[in-house]
């Protein structure tokens, strides 16, 4: 922060299709979509349309005994398009909040309550992964794993079981395997197998841990913890807050390997990058158990005040209605192609380490020995120092340590995407030598 305010800021000012213009007249393509949240582009007429007409009906009521048209009419296409991708028994029942956080703290209390409700005791803790991320709030900070982000809280933390990330590029695991996968399955299943009559709830983003450093899972590991939280009774909590709304070439990360998870948690692109909102969505087994009279309090005692705010469903069922309109699903592939190209090209720098991705979720991995694979100190901001110079090429990007993100809106075109990678090249040819 003492830096930051000694440099001149970047103020912006508008923005249009993929672009972002700052109060200076300068435009940057907005490389990593908002921070994750924009999906079909900045100033989108259809969107922009649904929320003022929103507006001139009703710009919000609680959700807290009462409901809202445009809540009812999202929650039932939601229900759709996640059972659309999804084999049967897929989860069916919307519970409503505010943003990416207070979805996982939603499903952590749910599942928890759940077995309960259920008679079970003693599930008072969660499992999750290395390298997670999960949120800024206490119950998802518990459930994260980078300590950058979360060792500072400790004190204020539950318990919680934590299994190896499958980060094949630096896992240890990964030399006594072909592929780290497997062998981080199996510490799973050993902590399952020790634990699972105290574990809750798996939790887990759908194979790309996108704040740990766009860590990409190899194929099987997804539906391999799923069989394992089946095979030992506990839940599976997916959350595609970062994974879902196309992010990684279909509508969810789950649909890859087949995964029906217990609960999913929704956030980031579900409106577009327009406005905050965010679902969860459980299962009718989970929904079920807190069915019961008013004298047995099984109620989920939770809620927020902008809880199924109108505005926000709307936006939402109008992005929703561009990805059927405009076939955003349907025209990634090329896109997707286009951009592993250009990772392979990059991966020949001397720099950069290792390239990744899963759909239009990628990143490049800069060290300063690609033999040793040896990372550039902290406190060289090699991460930050390229990004600054792709700002003045007129991208935006925004690293996590030494790995550069790549997460633009799914309306980028193909010429945006080529340009902006052969800038990303330029700029760490020019930073890292």
């Amino acid at each position: 922060m003492k830096e930051w305010v000694g440099e001149k800021p970047l103020i912006i000012a508008g923005g249009e299709g993929c672009h972002l213009v700052d109060t200076d007249g300068n435009r940057y393509l907005d490389g990593v979509s908002s921070l994750w949240v924009n999906i079909h582009g900045h100033r989108k007429k259809e969107i922009d349309e649904a929320i003022k007409a929103q507006i001139d009906r009703v710009s919000h009521s609680t959700l807290l005994g009462l409901s809202n048209v445009p809540a009812i009419q999202l929650a039932e296409r939601l229900v759709k398009v996640v059972g659309r991708g999804m084999a049967c028994h897929a989860p069916t029942r919307v519970f409503y909040s505010d943003n990416g956080s207070t979805s996982v703290e939603v499903a952590l209390k749910m599942a928890f309550q759940y077995w309960k409700h259920k008679g079970v005791e003693g599930k008072n803790c969660f499992l999750s992964l290395n390298n997670a991320y999960h949120g800024d709030t206490i119950g998802a900070v518990s459930v994260g794993g980078i300590d950058v982000f979360h060792a500072a809280f400790g004190p204020l933390l539950f318990r919680t079981f934590k299994a190896p990330s499958p980060y094949c590029y630096r896992c240890e695991l990964a030399a006594e395997y072909p592929g780290c996968g497997l062998a981080c399955l199996e510490k799973m299943e050993d902590i399952l197998k020790a634990r699972h009559q105290e574990i809750a709830a798996l939790i887990i983003e759908p194979l790309v841990q996108a704040a740990g450093g766009m860590i990409v899972f190899p194929p099987g590991y997804l539906k391999g913890a799923r069989d394992l939280c089946s095979k030992y009774g506990v839940l599976f909590v997916a959350d595609e807050v970062a994974t879902g709304f196309g992010r990684t070439g279909k509508m969810f990360a789950c649909e890859h390997e087949s995964v029906v998870p217990d609960i999913i948690c929704l956030s980031k692109g579900i409106t577009g990058g327009y406005l905050p909102l965010a679902v969860t969505v459980a299962t009718d087994e989970v929904y079920n158990a807190f069915l019961g009279e008013f004298s047995e309090l099984k109620t989920f005692f939770h809620g927020h005040s902008y809880t199924g705010n109108p505005l926000g469903c709307a936006a939402a069922l109008a992005c929703l209605d561009i990805f059927e309109k405009e076939g955003t699903l349907e025209k990634l592939a090329p896109k997707i192609r286009l951009l592993e190209e250009g990772l392979r090209t990059l991966s020949d720098l001397p720099h950069v380490g290792d390239v990744r991705n899963k759909g239009l979720m990628a990143g490049i991995e800069l060290v300063t020995d690609k033999k040793t694979k040896e990372p550039y100190a902290w406190e060289e901001k090699m991460g930050w120092r390229v990004c600054y110079r792709l700002k003045e090429k007129g991208f935006l990007l925004r690293p996590l340590g030494n790995v550069l993100v790549i997460m633009p809106p799914l309306s980028i075109s193909e010429e945006e995407l080529s340009g902006m990678l052969d800038a990303i090249g330029e700029a760490v040819t020019e930073c890292c030598g």
